[in-house]
């Protein structure tokens, strides 16, 4: 984990421990309900908040849908998806295409970099069939 991982309260070690159990990006509601299953009471205002810290704390990253819902993953899932804007289907893409892109130097040395998000977002083919029709 990062150094600021010492940093964090207990609910989010809790947030972040229930995010690694799943192999993909989960919303806040998700997870909120996932956290009432264990047995991790937490109201759902506390979830996004605590998300939120985690997210600016460079522990977790964000993914914004077009439909406004934000999924989170572990920081160090380094996923990225074509989403459909018509319909909202998202299909992960394998690896990474931006992971060896390198930042200037001079610009580098003033700014720690955290995480990097890559969306694309277009038509799904059932989509675009169904727009051409």
């Amino acid at each position: 984990m990062s150094r600021n991982a010492s940093k964090i309260s207990t609910r989010q070690k809790q947030l972040l421990e229930e995010l690694k159990k799943f192999d993909d990006e989960m919303s806040g509601q998700e997870l909120h309900r996932r956290l009432h299953e264990a047995e991790f009471s937490m109201g759902l205002t506390t979830v996004y908040r605590n998300l939120q810290v985690l997210v600016k704390q460079g522990l977790l990253r964000s993914r914004n849908l077009p439909t406004g819902e934000v999924l989170y993953s572990p920081l160090d899932r380094d996923i990225h998806h074509l989403t459909c804007v018509d319909c909202g289907q998202t299909m992960r893409l394998k690896g990474c295409p931006v992971k060896d892109i390198k930042l200037p130097k001079n610009k580098s040395q003033k700014f720690e970099l955290l995480f990097h998000t890559l969306e694309f977002f277009g038509l799904c083919e059932h989509c675009h069939q169904r727009q051409n029709a």
